[in-house]
């Protein structure tokens, strides 16, 4: 591939970056854990005020054992952040430098682009394959887990009557109704959020799998009675037009009947499904409230904008913008624990419990499917032939005949069918 591991770097320093992206208030590193960094030999630096956003103060990092630093990118071996560095911020990182951070490449091409130049090696949170050994690592989902908690506050802050149940001398209240569009993290989590606070929910996911999750959260799974889209790695698979239409029309009416309705459906690196229409949100019912989580990524509900309320029909429609960060202590404690569980795999613990080496292994898939760029080159395939093209086809091996020594006659022709199955490409299948 491109080299077993990294060359070895001993008395690393790991430093926290300050994060530069506007609305994000999350951190890479919290002060509790900068004691596991400290613990397996790394000196931890931290840009001044890295923490501030999260209610995490420098002296709180300071007790913790880590240093801060005004040159801590510039002195650092290994960079943590949030959100992909500034492309100023790579500019002063050291040659062979490492950044770990969420780094979505189709969105960041040029920075690809400058980190390839500049000899750094890259690792994309979102990019950890989603096995069970790298769950731990899983980012994604950690910082999935904040948003679907937030969604279902939002709905029940921005609906104007109670989400449970209430008898009184007065009278009964009845719950509110809840919809759930997407049974991932995200929305199992949005799900159990509005069960405690006592909606009636009911929830619906293209995979069959999550009816179970569903059920299993307290709520009811809506059944279409269509066809399932079981992905890779957990996914939904994509639907075809005549089948989102079709779900469309079997939704509606449990759209209808919502007092709110919240949208969670979402693929990494990809535009996320249209599943609601407008005229579906205009059907609910008069004070009625929908979020949609995937909002930044197109949304799944037609109108939606990220970061703002809307008024479709008579709903309110909240579209999310970088919601994990709304709730940026926890966020950053879950995305924190995920680092660190990343760099504790590409450590080599030293000898004797001593000083441990950063040495992440490219032979390891989570640290291969997390690469995106090395040795000056972009190993994240499907990155580089966006950025560079698809790799030239190999040049076909010519193999020469040797003419016997003090024959002086002319050659014989080459056999033909020896000639002909030297041309044919290497056939890997046929072979294993």
């Amino acid at each position: 591939m491109h080299g077993r591991a990294c060359n070895k770097l001993r008395n690393v320093k790991i430093a926290v970056a300050r994060e530069t992206r506007e609305g994000e208030a999350r951190v890479a590193m919290v002060p509790e854990l900068v004691g596991k960094l400290t613990g397996l030999g790394y000196e931890v630096l931290v840009e001044p005020g890295a923490g501030n956003s999260a209610e995490y103060a420098d002296d709180e990092y300071a007790e913790a054992g880590a240093s801060i630093s005004d040159s801590a990118l510039a002195d650092a071996d290994v960079v943590v952040s949030v959100q992909p560095l500034a492309a100023s911020s790579v500019d002063r990182l050291r040659d062979g430098a490492a950044v770990i951070s969420f780094l979505p490449v189709n969105a960041e091409q040029d920075l690809v682009v400058r980190l390839r130049d500049a000899g750094v090696t890259a690792f994309a949170m979102e990019l950890v394959p989603r096995i069970s050994r790298a769950q731990s690592m899983d980012a994604l989902s950690s910082q999935a887990l904040v948003a679907g908690y937030r969604s279902a506050i939002v709905a029940a802050g921005l609906l104007r009557r109670f989400f449970p149940l209430n008898m009184t001398a007065a009278g009964t209240v009845q719950p509110a109704e809840v919809v759930v569009l997407g049974a991932g993290v995200a929305g199992l989590q949005a799900i159990a959020t509005a069960k405690r606070l006592g909606a009636v929910v009911r929830a619906y996911d293209v995979r069959a799998a999550a009816a179970e999750e569903i059920r299993s959260m307290g709520a009811k799974s809506i059944d279409l009675e269509l066809e399932t889209l079981e992905g890779a790695g957990g996914y939904a698979r994509e639907m075809t037009e005549d089948r989102a239409k079709r779900q469309m029309e079997a939704l509606a009416p449990y759209i209808a009947a919502a007092d709110a309705l919240i949208t969670t459906a979402a693929v990494p690196g990809r535009q996320a499904p249209l599943l609601v229409t407008a005229a579906m949100v205009e059907a609910m019912k008069p004070g009625s409230v929908v979020v949609d989580l995937a909002a930044e990524t197109g949304g799944n509900v037609e109108g939606s904008v990220a970061g703002k309320v809307v008024k479709i029909g008579h709903a309110q429609v909240w579209g999310g913008a970088n919601v994990a960060s709304q709730m940026p202590g926890p966020a950053s404690k879950l995305y924190a624990q995920n680092i660190v569980n990343l760099l504790t795999l590409m450590t080599t613990a030293g000898e004797d419990g001593g000083e441990g080496t950063f040495t992440p292994d490219f032979e390891d898939e989570i640290v291969a499917g997390a690469a995106v760029t090395h040795g000056g080159r972009i190993v994240h395939e499907p990155t580089r032939e966006a950025i560079e093209g698809p790799a030239p086809e190999p040049e076909p091996e010519v193999v020469e005949q040797p003419t016997p020594v003090g024959d002086q006659s002319t050659p014989a022709e080459p056999d033909a069918t020896a000639t002909q199955q030297l041309d044919l490409p290497y056939d890997q299948e046929a072979d294993q």
